[in-house]
């Protein structure tokens, strides 16, 4: 099973609305077929989920599920508590038999921090795209590296949120082994809790992080206030929270050396080489099989952006209800351009404007 902390996007989902009727009028022949398998894939969790209540009792069903499970409400309770909107997400399970919800395609320049982005009604535009069949997901990648000439890469994703259309199960998948399980659910489950809050359509830097901060310090609050800091879930949240941020901070570095290098006036070839050079120095550093690419360092700053500016504005709000409630407040038209990397100003004019001290 792969936790939902095996990589940099640690609790990184997909989220797609599937309003299949709406989008397929309005779709070109990719978008349909693309669609089409989204919601083939939505059916077929729709038909395999399963009341939680009703496992309780289940000899199939092991333990530690069933414990993990249990959980579930009070982990709902608890976002709900600190200003997440109530939903009906999370009360029933689906056993995927696999070791993914989904499996996610992300393209970008080979010269540049440029990501492929892909658009459709009502959620506008994103940077990434989700299949529920590995195969697919490897083939359309590979189609995209030859065809657009782009850095590709296929990740893992434990969860995707439908943003409110349907009522999310928890999945086999977003429980992970281990003394961090608890932690790691509660993270997903607040995280994805938070899209179902806050959605802003073409912004997915913006959603992604706001997603992480909120439910990173809500799940630090939950665990450790629940089972101490000197507990297994607390010790084991603070160890994966650490080999966590060791992680991303080096992905980070190669980010920002790469940037420096696309943005100067090397030549083509001496980038393409000095690029090879700083990739296979990551890959030493954190000792992995697996080589990056830009697909994969441009994500990073999906997930990883403006938290200085959301502290900024908890600070200011004085509380995570002031907080949520200030960022339900802004729409697609307070930011500067779709697909927005940098928003600190944004949000230190929310601060002022929605929390005044």
């Amino acid at each position: 099973m792969v936790s939902p902390r095996s990589e940099w996007q640690v609790r990184a989902a997909m989220k797609w609305p599937l309003l299949m009727i709406t989008l397929l009028s309005t779709s070109g022949c990719f978008t349909t077929k693309y669609l089409l398998q989204a919601a083939g894939g939505q059916y077929e969790l729709i038909q395999k989920a399963r009341p939680i209540s009703e496992l309780r009792d289940d000899p199939s069903v092991t333990p530690r599920v069933r414990e993990l499970l249990s959980h579930v409400p009070a982990i709902k309770r608890f976002g709900e508590h600190h200003g997440l909107t109530a939903t009906k997400n999370y009360s029933r399970y689906v056993e995927l038999h696999r070791s993914a919800a989904v499996y996610v395609v992300q393209g970008c320049a080979p010269l540049a921090f440029t990501p492929r982005r892909w658009s459709f009604p009502i959620v506008g535009s994103v940077p990434y795209l989700g299949f529920f069949d590995e195969h697919e997901a490897r083939a359309y990648a590979k189609e995209l590296a030859a065809t657009e000439h782009l850095d590709v890469t296929v990740r893992t994703a434990s969860a995707y949120s439908t943003l409110g259309w349907f009522a999310d199960p928890v999945l086999s998948t977003m429980l992970s082994d281990g003394p961090e399980a608890f932690g790691d659910l509660a993270n997903v489950v607040l995280h994805e809790s938070v899209h179902a809050t806050v959605y802003v359509p073409s912004q997915s830097s913006f959603n992604e992080s706001l997603a992480s901060f909120v439910a990173d310090r809500l799940t630090w609050n939950l665990v450790i206030g629940r089972a101490g800091l000197r507990s297994k879930d607390g010790e084991a949240w603070i160890r994966g929270e650490a080999r966590s941020e060791k992680f991303v901070k080096e992905l980070r570095r190669a980010h920002d050396d790469l940037s420096a290098l696309y943005e100067s006036s090397r030549s083509d070839d001496e980038k393409r080489e000095l690029k090879a050079a700083r990739l296979d120095e990551l890959q030493r550093t954190l000792g992995t099989k697996r080589r990056y690419n830009n697909a994969d360092l441009a994500g990073v700053r999906t997930y990883d952006s403006g938290t200085g500016g959301f502290e900024r504005l908890l600070r200011a709000c004085g509380s995570w209800r002031g907080f949520l409630g200030a960022v339900k407040t802004l729409k697609e038209t307070d930011f500067e351009k779709p697909q927005q990397q940098n928003f600190d100003a944004l949000l230190d004019a929310l601060a002022l404007r929605a929390c005044p001290r």
